[in-house]
């Protein structure tokens, strides 16, 4: 094989053992440990300088019982499923709120596309943190939003907005919108529009046509969006953490207070274990998708 290939298939192999797998496999160590009162706060069952005797001591002794403490404790399991929810629910809001948009980018005129493109990624100009903070002003009880809406006579009293999971979908949609519509709007750019002439003149309504070509075509972007918006918001900590309060239950929040508050490093690292196994159900599912439409 040439050698320059080699580097080049080697490289992302390193890359993904030095910063994936190495961690991964620190942090199962971690998982597998018990907890003790010291520097760090854990007692490893594996130590690499016993040799192949600590590596058979190891095997030997092997038991999972943070991984079962997890199902015997009901804040873990339904921390996850309170997570998939949240998750599932903001993917959903985003590709309702992120589809428009991106329809009215690919139906603009080219000269303006490249201007609202730059106007969706002008966020990511700014810290996330800032954005996330920048919501409490908008969505507390003396925030901008209220006093917009008592102003023009909506509401009588203040809503309460912030600390409630409305607050957590607010930011969900907020940060991940642009991952929404950026995919849909490279679907929808690079349409056949002779397509839509084409079924007009076969009777087709613009409705119809927009359901029966627009919308199949654009599903390969819409499928992306989604997997793009799901997957970091299953883990999310900032948002729930900032917007949603002490009520917002997400696994995010459960595996930094076990880390930090409780200092429950082998809990926590298993808690991190099986959140990235539930990951690799919807990375590998987009990974499959991306080949299918390469």
């Amino acid at each position: 094989m040439n050698p320059r290939r080699l580097v080049l298939i080697a490289a992302p192999y390193a890359w993904l053992l030095a910063l994936f797998m190495v961690p991964f496999l620190i942090v199962l160590k971690i998982s597998l440990s018990d907890t003790a009162v010291a520097i760090p706060p854990y007692a490893p069952t594996f130590d690499l300088s016993a040799g192949w005797a600590g590596i058979r001591e190891f095997f030997g002794g092997l038991d999972f019982e943070n991984f079962i403490w997890l199902t015997e404790d009901d804040l873990y399991w339904k921390s996850y499923l309170s997570s998939m929810k949240i998750a599932a629910v903001a993917t959903f809001l985003t590709l309702l709120a992120g589809y428009p948009v991106a329809y009215a980018m690919s139906r603009a005129k080219p000269e303006w596309r490249p201007t609202l493109m730059m106007l969706i990624i002008l966020p990511f100009w700014s810290s996330a943190l800032i954005r996330v903070y920048a919501w409490i002003g908008i969505l507390q009880s003396e925030g901008y939003l209220n006093q917009l809406l008592l102003w023009s006579g909506v509401i009588d009293t203040p809503l309460s907005i912030l600390n409630t999971q409305v607050a957590v979908y607010i930011g969900i949609v907020y940060t991940y919108l642009p991952f929404m519509i950026l995919p849909i709007y490279a679907s929808l750019e690079k349409m056949d529009e002779s397509l839509l002439e084409a079924a007009e003149d076969l009777g087709c309504t613009r409705i119809t046509a927009f359901w029966r070509v627009t919308f199949p075509l654009s599903k390969p972007g819409i499928i992306a969006g989604c997997f793009l918006v799901f997957i970091p918001s299953l883990g999310e900590f900032v948002i729930p953490s900032i917007l949603g309060g002490s009520q917002t239950l997400m696994i995010g929040k459960v595996l930094w207070e076990e880390f930090f508050s409780n200092r429950d490093w082998p809990v926590a690292s298993a808690v991190a274990v099986v959140l990235l196994l539930i990951l690799v159900i919807p990375i590998v599912l987009f990974q499959r998708n991306e080949e299918r439409n390469a």
